[in-house]
């Protein structure tokens, strides 16, 4: 929800970014899939309970 939130896309994965580097980067994360939708390219879990509390 983070990393999709930070590139501007909403839960269905459509773009709703108003930022041309979020675009730009967003292979990084993402594959462009059909109707205009980005689809996680990878799961990331992180396991430490901290990391959310810093």
């Amino acid at each position: 929800q983070t990393i999709s939130g930070e590139h501007g896309l909403d839960g269905d994965g459509q773009y709703n970014g108003t930022s041309d580097l979020q675009l730009e980067r967003m292979n990084v994360y993402f594959n462009h899939a059909s109707g205009d939708k980005y689809v996680p390219r990878a799961v990331l879990v992180d396991l430490e309970p901290g990391t959310m509390d810093a």
